[in-house]
């Protein structure tokens, strides 16, 4: 601990503590009984009608999310991925059918699986679905017209395609998913030899954790998803039901905004949600970083300060504006990111296990939280020593 009540992390960089912000949001509601006080304004790091300092309403779930934030927010992890396997199969093609190429969580991981295939000596393409039905089928049908050694579900359920999906596995295609299932692993209904995809159990909790550890355990939180989408809608209630561990931790306001529609009304939500909560709405969490982009036009017009309150984070994939919001510290600060390029890595190991008749290798991605503090400028959350343990495994 540093005087000023900041912690200097093992990799020397310095992160305020939210003790230092409870004490202001204490000090604050104490001196707003009798005045207002500068600097303790809506948009500031403080206001009145905030959680205050004291003891939090829930100790051992608070001490319980400190850690697991903690451990979470760490940046030089260690590999903890596979380190055997089999050796390179030879003359592969892959396809990744992507959901749509605009959807930065897709096509970070089709990235990764470029960058793997190069690395293992197989081709790769990748067809763009253009984000509707119509298009996704098309592409799919395109993917095994071509017949390759395998194709990738990127991004969307493999339920809409089934026509196609049942056509791979007559022709002994391996199919692999990214974010394909709810579940990591292989699937039976729809066949996969594997999904490639964080725990949602996981993001929904640390997601969560993070708001009960920020706010000392004294919260006024909304809590944004898209109902529509079973995946989405079983996230958001994950979150909700990690938030009510803690009394003290109150949700504001559960928002269903569709995905397709956030552009249009998110903005005109979160003025709603200003003008009923004002200084109770002290964090906010949503099902995806792109409700963020969408918010921060409005909070700036209501004159909310980047910097917050309410402080958000995304339970999604940890596109690059997230990062861009994050690190500038503006109407977004933290997020739960996927490892897409490492993920793409591991989509290529994945059928080189399924060319050589091996299992999956049963791998999940561990969460990580990225703030302003531990991205050190990064524009994506890419964990260190996976492409060398891979490349060990093929022999390349």
């Amino acid at each position: 601990m540093t005087p000023g009540g900041a912690l200097v992390h093992r990799n020397g960089h310095r992160k305020a503590t939210t003790g230092v912000r409870r004490v202001r949001l204490a000090a604050c509601a104490l001196l707003a009984t009798t005045s207002v006080l500068a600097g303790c304004e809506r948009g500031s790091e403080s206001g009145p009608d905030q959680p205050t300092g004291g003891p939090s309403g829930c100790p051992e779930v608070h001490t319980r999310a400190q850690a697991a934030v903690s451990r979470a927010e760490e940046t030089d992890v260690s590999w903890n991925g596979p380190t055997t396997g089999p050796a390179a199969e030879p003359g592969k093609t892959i396809v990744y059918v992507a959901q749509t190429m605009t959807n930065p969580g897709v096509a970070g991981a089709a990235k990764g699986m470029r960058e793997a295939a190069r690395a293992i000596g197989w081709n790769a393409r990748v067809i763009d679905g253009g984000g509707t039905p119509a298009g996704i089928q098309a592409a799919m049908s395109q993917a095994v017209a071509v017949r390759p050694s395998g194709i990738v579900i990127g991004g969307f359920d493999p339920n809409s395609t089934l026509q196609q999906v049942s056509r791979a596995n007559a022709a002994g295609i391996p199919l692999i998913g990214w974010h394909a299932v709810a579940a990591p692993g292989p699937s039976r209904r729809p066949e996969l030899f594997t999904n490639v995809t964080t725990r949602v159990e996981d993001v929904a909790a640390i997601s969560a954790q993070w708001i009960i550890a920020d706010s000392g355990g004294r919260a006024g939180a909304v809590l944004i998803t898209d109902a529509s989408i079973p995946f989405a809608k079983n996230k958001s209630d994950l979150i909700r039901k990690e938030l009510a561990t803690c009394s003290d931790v109150k949700l504001l306001a559960y928002e269903n905004i569709p995905i397709p529609d956030a552009s249009s009304r998110t903005p005109r939500v979160i003025a709603s949600l200003l003008s009923r909560f004002q200084n109770r709405w002290t964090h906010s969490v949503a099902i995806n970083d792109l409700y963020f982009a969408d918010a921060a036009p409005a909070f700036r017009a209501a004159g909310e300060k980047g910097s917050g309150p309410p402080f958000n984070i995304g339970a999604g994939d940890g596109d690059p504006s997230a990062f861009q919001r994050i690190n500038s510290r503006q109407y977004q600060a933290a997020t739960v990111p996927e490892p897409l390029t490492q993920q793409g890595w591991q989509i290529v190991d994945e059928f080189n296990r399924a060319f050589s008749g091996r299992p999956a290798s049963g791998y999940v991605a561990p969460v990580h939280i990225t703030t302003a503090d531990n991205s050190e400028g990064a524009t994506t959350w890419d964990p260190s020593g996976y492409r060398e343990a891979y490349r060990r495994i093929w022999g390349k």
